[in-house]
């Protein structure tokens, strides 16, 4: 039962850090940047947003972005950072249909516990390995990033990033090491005394 519990609790946080991680990869918002002085910045009202897709530009009343699409010219971490997250992105697919069919509620005939089991371990290292490029490529970026311009702020794409990445790598790591064995992986067993017979005598079933 624990172990059932567990593994739902991993899943769930990998499912909701797998979506956090796309909406990072989506979105634009990685870092605020100034090209100026802060200062500077701050009196004109002009900052810019950098993020994995495009440059915008953030003034009063003005909201201009400058798609980047010429992949020759940019950056390689820029170019790194992009195969990283989708990378990340396209992992969570096979690992969350993964761990779906794992689901105690889930069942493909009469499968054995271990090739739930097996499959329940392959969707937690698929989760993991999504986490740790995730994490690679949201560090990586706003430090390289800083060291062409004036970083003032992180973005929300980056926040969601973050989180993503944690909450997949938490559950990554639930998933694989706290399932239980490959013996009893996926048994749900209950007992329950018959009222026809001896108070010591019980029945199982599967539920």
């Amino acid at each position: 039962m624990v172990a059932t519990c567990l593994h739902l609790a991993g899943f769930v946080c990998s499912f909701i850090g797998w979506i956090g991680v796309v909406v990072a990869t989506a979105t634009n918002d990685w870092v605020v940047t100034c090209g100026y002085t802060i200062t500077t910045c701050r009196k004109m009202d002009e900052l810019g947003s950098k993020g994995l897709w495009a440059d915008c530009v953030m003034a009063t009343g003005l909201y201009h972005c400058k798609p980047l699409v010429d992949i020759l010219i940019l950056p390689g971490y820029v170019q790194a950072c992009r195969a990283l997250m989708i990378a990340a992105s396209v992992l969570g697919l096979p690992a969350i249909f993964l761990l779906i069919t794992v689901l105690p509620c889930i069942r493909m005939g009469h499968e054995p516990g271990a090739a739930k089991y097996r499959r329940s371990q392959l969707g937690g290292i698929l989760i993991i390995l999504l986490a740790m490029c995730g994490v690679v490529a949201t560090i990586w970026f706003p430090v390289c990033a800083h060291r062409e311009t004036t970083i003032m702020s992180f973005g929300y794409s980056l926040y969601t990033g973050w989180i993503g990445s944690a909450l997949c790598l938490f559950g990554g790591c639930v998933i694989v090491c706290c399932s239980g064995d490959a013996q009893t992986f996926g048994e749900n067993r209950f007992y329950y005394a018959s009222g026809s017979s001896s108070p010591t005598h019980a029945k199982s079933a599967h539920v």
